[in-house]
């Protein structure tokens, strides 16, 4: 059973076209760029452009040094972008992953509004992850700072 702690949702304006945005969040190999959480070292050389069912890989650093594999669970073209990462060791995805990351651009007046989502619905222990929510939102909060800069510097 879900409650209303298993999704966390921020928002910004960016004075962008959201073509200019979705092609930032569709380029793996910028994600490290972008990100709030400090967390993402990097991804393998060579990531291509995401589409729907791409699979990437994401070296990550919370503590100790892992690794997720992620697949695109949606995708429409400049409007919404959502990977689902999961940890490369099979053995640990009974304790976590299934978590969705979720990019939603609304055209408006002089740029877009950026929406980012994590939604835990499908994550493996949701008990384990809720008390990351008030962090995770003040790293989304900073992913779009960061996005902003990307797009308008």
């Amino acid at each position: 059973m879900s409650d209303r702690h298993d999704t966390a949702t921020v928002e910004r304006f960016i004075a962008a076209p959201p073509e200019k945005i979705f092609d930032l969040l569709a380029d793996p190999a910028r994600h490290q760029e972008i990100d709030g959480s400090g967390t993402v070292r990097g991804t393998p050389q060579g990531s291509q452009r995401l589409t729907l069912g791409s699979k990437f890989g994401m070296d990550m650093k919370a503590g100790i040094g892992y690794r997720m594999e992620n697949t695109v669970v949606e995708f429409e073209e400049n409007r919404q972008i959502a990977w689902q990462p999961q940890p490369s060791l099979s053995l640990m995805r009974w304790l976590v992953g299934g978590r969705i990351w979720r990019y939603e651009l609304v055209p408006q007046d002089g740029g877009t509004l950026v929406r980012e989502t994590w939604d835990i619905r499908q994550e493996a222990n949701r008990w384990a992850v809720r008390p990351m929510r008030s962090r995770t939102i003040d790293a989304m909060t900073k992913t779009l700072e960061r996005i902003e800069q990307a797009v308008t510097t």
